[in-house]
Order: structure tokens, then C-alpha cells, then sequence
């Protein structure tokens, strides 16, 4: 255990955060950047003296557990999760679960692209980052708890009648993707209780998950386009690129028009409009 670098890992970490990032209030008697050791101690739950000591480097080996509540605390990447364990001389274990974290540089190419929608996505289809673009093509993801930003929860559970967001023409060959995915991913994440939650939920509330999870196949590339079947401009076909951000686990999915092409008309229109219902009555 190399007690000197991990404290001034932990440090520099805990100084680096702000309050409001973790849902703390900033206060107005801080003296330094980022949180206070009681508040990272609070977060990882552990007790202050315990992680002041962390600090000054006279504590004792963190176990597992009190790594993984650091690492939740001070928001690590699975890199440096990775090489906090290595400081502790504790070897890191596979990732806990799906990263949910996105790479300032991923938000900013999503704000920056012109006239394309974008979402990110977990291992496990969740939506975690888009584009106002996207919230306008595919569904309003601000309006629903985070739990149900999910392209695989949507397309098994939603009930009988309601209103499907995300709802494109190839449904059958997106589902079968989809499972194979979230089959690979439970593989990988096989502590993870969001994982195990998800295929839980999907495999009591929907029949035809059962059937294409049973069955295991392995299906041909996804098609590039895709045909977006939405309820004001009405079907808009689209390029769809996927971008994989393999260090996150994640995919930056791209949604681009022909240039002079109805969709992109479309897409213009649906820039303008946003996420507001055109068809409501006034």
C-alpha cells in the first residue's frame, strides 16, 4: 500500500468536485475547492476520522468495500477506480456496473452537431446524455425518471395502449439486438443489481424477451438507416451511426440526415418546434 500517493490521490480527487455535483449545498464559509473530508466520508460511508487518516497517510488498508464507497464518493472514472485499488494494494475486481459517466468531450460533440440527433447509451441501452435534437426526434428523456430512459424497458414493458417513445420501423431486428447486448453485458456485469434488476424485470413482464433470450442468437450488423416513426412529421429516415466509447462501455448514436432530403426538412422543423405537442388542442 503506498500510503503517501493515495492520500494525495484522494486529495486532489476530493478537491476537484463541486458541492452541487454531488447534491450538496455550496455554503458560503468553504475555505478550499471541492468538499470537505466530512462530506466525502459521509458519501462513502465511512467516519471522518477514518478518511482523514486516508488523507494524512496513516490509515490502514481500505478494504474492498470502503474503495468502492470512495470511488462512488469522489466520482472516479473505472480508471482511476483501477488505480486507487493499486495504491491500496488491493487488485481491482471487474467494473461494479455500466459506467453512467460521459466524457465532457462526448456532451460537448453532442451539443456541437449540426442539425444531427444524438443520445448516449450505457451497456444497458440506458440513455444517459442527448441532444436537444434527439429529446425532439425520440421522446422528451427529461420528462421521465431516470429508470425508464431506456430504449430495452421501453420496447418490452411499455403498457398495452400507452403511447411507445422511441419507435422505429426495423422493431424486430432492434429487439433482437438489443437482447443480444444486454445478454453480453449481464456477462460482463454479473455483480451489478441494475444489470441483474433490468433482465429481472424484462424476463416477468414480457413474453417476447422470454422467447429471444432463450433463443441466444447472434445477428448480423444492425442496418445504417433507420426509419424513425414519429408522431408530428410522420416517418424520417436517417443515417445511424454508432460510435463506440470503449473505455466507458458506452455508444454515441448519431442520427443524420441526406442532405436535401425530406428528413432533413424534417428534422429542421422538429429543431424549431422542440419537444413541445403541436397536435394538442389550444
Amino acid at each position: 500500500m503506498d500510503r503517501g500517493e493515495m492520500a494525495g490521490f484522494l486529495r486532489g480527487r476530493r478537491e476537484r468536485i463541486a458541492p452541487a455535483d454531488v447534491g450538496l449545498p455550496a455554503g458560503t464559509r468553504r475555505r478550499t475547492p471541492g468538499l470537505r473530508r466530512e462530506e466525502v466520508a459521509q458519501l462513502a460511508f465511512i467516519s471522518t476520522e477514518y478518511y482523514t487518516r486516508l488523507e494524512q497517510a496513516r490509515g490502514p488498508r481500505p478494504s474492498r468495500e470502503v474503495l468502492a464507497g470512495l470511488a462512488r464518493a469522489l466520482r472516479l472514472s473505472d480508471a482511476e477506480r483501477d488505480h486507487l485499488h493499486h495504491l491500496a494494494g488491493t487488485p481491482p475486481g471487474p467494473p461494479p456496473g455500466p459506467s453512467r459517466e460521459v466524457r465532457p468531450s462526448i456532451l460537448r460533440l453532442l451539443r456541437k452537431l449540426p442539425g444531427s440527433a444524438g443520445v448516449v447509451l450505457t451497456a444497458t441501452y440506458d440513455v444517459i446524455a442527448w441532444n436537444d435534437l434527439a429529446a425532439a426526434l425520440l421522446g422528451d428523456f427529461s420528462a421521465v425518471p431516470p429508470r425508464e430512459r431506456n430504449f430495452v424497458r421501453q420496447v418490452f414493458l411499455a403498457p398495452p395502449g400507452a403511447e411507445r417513445r422511441y419507435r422505429m420501423s426495423d422493431m424486430a431486428a432492434f429487439s433482437r439486438a438489443a437482447v443480444q447486448d444486454l445478454r453480453a453485458a449481464a456477462a460482463r456485469y454479473p455483480d451489478d443489481p441494475g444489470v441483474a434488476s433490468l433482465v429481472g424485470d424484462l424476463l416477468s413482464g414480457s413474453e417476447e424477451f422470454v422467447q429471444l433470450w432463450a433463443a441466444n442468437d447472434v445477428d448480423p450488423a444492425a442496418d445504417l438507416r433507420k426509419t424513425v416513426l414519429h408522431p408530428l412529421v410522420g416517418p424520417v429516415t436517417l443515417d445511424c451511426d454508432v460510435l463506440d466509447v470503449a473505455d466507458r462501455d458506452q455508444r454515441v448514436v448519431i442520427y443524420t440526415p441526406e442532405p436535401g432530403s425530406p428528413a432533413e426538412s424534417a428534422l429542421r422543423l422538429l429543431s424549431v418546434v422542440g419537444t413541445q405537442r403541436m397536435d394538442a388542442p389550444g
